[in-house]
């Protein structure tokens, strides 16, 4: 019955086992483990107070040599030894008593602590009540010890001498007994701890031989269950890497291996259908490439021209610029002719200029080189580049959204980045009609920042989708452009090891351009440049 469930519950039910076994084990070496901790624990606590209460006898036994000190000194007065110095002698005893005095109380006091801190640690052993008992006969004797300290000439009465003197050795006779009680209670916790050691290795016995015998059956129904499956599993796959197409896996169980076996028959059936796909993608490929080898040799060719063009361009313009400024002497100013002329010759440097400026894009587009890059937050730089295109008069009725979601970076060219978004958007909105609108939309996506530029202007026809990105092809209104922009993008973003393509509906339905370019860590990014470098 458990042979057809799903291969779920049947790991449920091994890795139950595997539990089983582990909480015997962990159960019964924990156990042991934090009894002993405990057991060094408590004794521990129990030897730190006896060094307590030794420290408390012997400040006890310094007072009780004080106080002969004093009976001595008294003696000596009365055998005629010199006053005065017998005087400063006694005032210093008495001081020091007092000053040892204080330390039997500091000691105390830390003994206290120290049965505290038992009683926390080992509820165990923190039946302190004798110890208790004790102290509060020693508080009780030191109470009276501190009436009489009280007087200040005290140390001038024998009788006084002599009564703290029976009074320290009672003190110490009840300091001497805090040992005792310790020893008492350590005898009895012993013979409690060996009980529980002897109970403790029979269930460790148990739990070992019971996780030994869980573990054995775990092992079978893994075999069963996982590993023999899994072994026909691997026969068959190589069989079909082998070539072997005809072959099928089949399995007596009706789990999940069953189910993996049957979708390794499925993929083997769709293997044509995959090398297919592979080969239509390997042409689109093929054909980015032929359009890359065609832009590279197209931008070498400009550059030629346009660096030939330029030098006439400037003699003609700086010529006519010279014509116009000897016309003012060469003519009078009421002589119509003076306003025709110089019309013509304005009118030819301002065409001289304007080829100049489509030289200029030339040698632009023919540029080659990752130039210099740096991580960039792409939303502001595209909101730069609508505002700025914003206060163009021609563009003022027509609207541009952008509303980015999240910060998007990416290691690019500032520069060339903002002629791509120039180019795009000055393609959208000319695309437009007046009122119309061009959306931006910016993200991160499977590693990538993706830059969307949609409008509902003219759209294209698949013609004009094959050659948008070809030099000089334009669609412009009215003949306008010099059919470079869209190039010129696409060579930009080559170089930045990204991709960009043109999507629309139809004539009259808009047109959307969309750009991938790598994230700032993007491994597809480093990887592209290193194959540049290469």
């Amino acid at each position: 019955m458990l042979s057809n469930s799903p291969i779920r519950r049947k790991l449920l039910l091994g890795l139950a086992l595997l539990v089983l076994v582990v909480a015997i084990l962990s159960g019964s070496g924990l156990a042991a483990t934090y009894l002993y901790r405990d057991l060094v624990n408590s004794l521990s606590w129990r030897v730190s107070e006896l060094p307590l209460a030794a420290e408390l006898s012997n400040r006890v036994g310094d007072l009780r040599i004080t106080i002969g000190e004093l009976r001595g000194l008294r003696a000596d007065s009365y055998l005629g030894a010199q006053v005065d110095m017998v005087h400063v002698r006694v005032w210093t005893a008495r001081d020091r008593f007092r000053s040892q005095l204080s330390n039997v109380e500091a000691a105390l006091e830390r003994y206290r602590e120290q049965l505290a801190g038992e009683a926390r640690a080992d509820p165990r052993m923190s039946d302190h009540r004798r110890e208790h008992e004790t102290l509060r006969k020693i508080e009780n004797q030191l109470e009276r010890i501190r009436s009489t300290n009280r007087d200040e000439d005290w140390m001038l009465d024998n009788l006084k001498i002599e009564w703290l003197d029976v009074e320290l050795e009672k003190l110490q006779v009840l300091a001497a007994e805090l040992p005792g009680h310790l020893h008492s209670k350590l005898a009895g916790f012993s013979d409690e701890v060996r009980g529980q050691y002897g109970v403790l290795i029979v269930s460790a016995w148990a739990a070992t031989m019971s996780a030994g015998l869980l573990f054995l059956l775990f092992v079978r129904l893994s075999y069963r269950w996982v590993f023999r499956p899994l072994r026909t599993l691997i026969a068959g796959s190589r069989r079909v890497a082998a070539g072997e197409f005809g072959y099928r896996i089949r399995l007596d169980a009706e789990d999940e291996m069953a189910e993996l076996a049957k979708a390794m028959n499925d993929m083997t059936a769709r293997f044509q259908e995959i090398r297919d796909d592979l080969d239509s993608q390997v042409q689109e490929r093929t054909k980015q490439v032929v359009r890359s080898e065609q832009l590279a040799s197209v931008g070498f060719l400009a550059a030629g021209v346009a660096h030939e063009i330029n030098n006439p361009l400037a003699s003609i313009a700086m010529s006519a610029e010279s014509l116009e400024d000897r016309l003012k002497t060469a003519l009078p100013g009421d002589d119509p002719q003076r306003k025709i002329v110089g019309d013509y010759l304005r009118m030819i440097q301002s065409e001289a200029f304007r080829c100049k400026g489509i030289t200029e894009k030339l040698l632009d587009f023919s540029r080659i080189g990752p130039g210099r890059r740096e991580r960039t937050e792409l939303g502001g730089l595209v909101r730069d580049v609508i505002e700025m295109i914003g206060h163009l008069g021609k563009y003022q009725r027509k609207r541009i959204e952008f509303n980015p979601a999240e910060p998007v970076t990416a290691k690019i060219n500032p520069q060339e980045f903002k002629q791509v978004v120039l180019n795009l958007l000055s393609n959208a909105l000319d695309g437009s009609e007046d009122g119309g609108a061009v959306r931006v939309a910016l993200e991160s996506r499977d590693g990538s920042a993706v830059l969307e530029v949609s409008d509902d202007g003219c759209g294209m026809t698949p013609e004009v989708l094959e050659r948008v990105f070809e030099p000089f092809f334009t669609r412009r209104r009215g003949g306008r452009g010099t059919g470079l922009g869209l190039s010129i993008t696409y060579r930009i973003i080559a170089d930045h090891g990204g991709d960009i393509e043109a999507r629309s509906d139809g004539e009259g339905r808009g047109s959307t351009f969309r750009v991938r370019l790598p994230l700032a860590d993007s491994n597809k990014e480093n990887d592209y440049f290193h194959a540049r470098a290469a």
